[in-house]
């Protein structure tokens, strides 16, 4: 029994906790409640000398349903409604509160709740009204003022139910949006890594092959000693190991799509003219430089160049179609250290009325950062002088450090 007190007496001290500014909107109707309670408190004395004998009643009740309101209007304003429609015809300072909570109930409530509670309230005051009031033109009036206050106190709350409602729309489907895009983000991050892993299985595999053979070579060798005839064995077994180990994770990584890729040749720097020979034929136009590069050009230096080309001409396809595109591809140095640095460039918005603009989420750019920085390189992007440039710079030889797969 104290478990259940004292959770009511939680959930007491928890209505109370309301924001600075709830309390001021609070407060603020309660004052217009009191404000129109003693209105027509004034007023009925006017009218009915009558109504002053029980002034201390009137302004007792009044400021007891006023402190009602202020309080449990957000927790219980069906209720308080209620009491405050009864109270009202007896005490005339619990008008006004009775307004608000009207008020109260089509904010926070189903509007058939609120339009229900407003009916009955409408028809008390034009029955018992009616019943009191000998002069129809004064009826009428007294009516219809009772009446306004109760169509401005349901049109009100549902104007500002409404508004919340779709305040909380916007935001849920702003945190949606979010979300989704989150989501697009890592799963562009992941299916990036993937086609990494995948490209490297291409390339170890043609490598390990190469060490087998050589290592079988030296073993059947007529002058080769046990000794040395045994570490090729020992060596050649190990890069057989080692390919079937890495068939297998990378089964696990390949769908059903690039089953019939598995032996494709990867793409290099000397694949670069032919990229942009394609992308010719497709309309494009494309200014391309290719500066001679060293020769120690790592094939895996130049199959993430060939990439960052390819997504870099895609994007202006996609963003301003018949652009003229700027590439350009030569050796440069940053922070002492060689290597390979790309510049595409493209006009930000060319014919936007005759050719529609394709749609994209930014997921290439995603991938082509998981690349760059598997290589310790750097990629950046941005708009410049009303041009939209993509630079990568990519290192010849990785670092031990950087040459990992970083998370993200």
């Amino acid at each position: 029994m104290s478990g259940v007190r004292w959770g009511r007496v939680g959930r007491f001290v928890g209505s109370l906790r309301r924001t600075g500014a709830e309390w001021a909107i609070d407060g603020l109707l309660t004052l217009g409640a009191v404000a129109v309670g003693v209105t027509l408190l004034v007023g009925s004395m006017d009218e009915d000398p009558s109504v002053g004998d029980h002034i201390t009643a009137q302004i007792f009740y009044g400021v007891v349903a006023a402190v009602a309101f202020l309080v449990f209007r957000r927790r219980f304003p069906v209720t308080l409604a209620w009491i405050c429609v009864l109270a009202g015809f007896t005490f005339v300072t619990v008008m006004g509160t009775t307004v608000v909570a009207l008020f109260g109930v089509a904010e926070r409530r189903r509007p058939r709740t609120s339009v229900s509670i407003t009916a009955v309230h409408a028809l008390l005051v034009f029955v018992l009204f009616y019943l009191a009031t000998e002069d129809r033109a004064e009826y009428f009036g007294a009516a219809g003022v009772f009446l306004f206050f109760d169509v401005v106190a349901l049109t009100g709350g549902l104007l500002v139910r409404s508004q919340r409602m779709l305040v909380g729309s916007l935001q849920e489907r702003a945190r949606q949006a979010e979300n989704e895009q989150r989501m697009l983000v890592e799963e562009a991050r992941l299916l990036e890594r993937e086609r990494i892993a995948r490209e490297m299985h291409d390339v170890l595999a043609h490598r390990i092959s190469l060490l087998a053979v050589h290592a079988g070579a030296l073993e059947v060798r007529s002058d080769a000693s046990p000794q040395e005839a045994r570490a090729a064995g020992v060596i050649r077994q190990a890069a057989h190991d080692a390919l079937e180990d890495l068939r297998d994770v990378i089964r696990m990584l390949r769908t059903d799509e690039d089953a019939g890729a598995a032996d494709r040749p990867q793409p290099t720097l000397g694949d670069l003219p032919a990229l942009i020979e394609q992308s010719r034929r497709a309309g494009a136009v494309v200014e391309f430089a290719c500066a001679p590069v060293a020769p120690e050009t790592s094939a895996r230096v130049g199959r993430h160049a060939y990439r960052i080309v390819q997504e870099g001409l895609t994007n202006a396809r996609k963003h301003a179609p018949g652009a003229r595109v700027r590439v350009d591809v030569a050796a440069a140095e940053q922070a002492e250290q060689a290597g390979l640095a790309i510049e595409i460039v493209n006009p930000l918005h060319v014919s936007p009325a005759s050719v529609p603009a394709l749609p994209g989420a930014g997921a290439g750019l995603i991938g082509l950062r998981e690349r760059v920085t598997l290589v310790g390189g750097r990629l950046e992007h941005g708009t410049e002088d009303g041009e939209f440039r993509l630079r990568a710079w990519l290192p010849w030889q990785p670092s031990a450090e950087t040459g990992r797969v970083r998370g993200g």
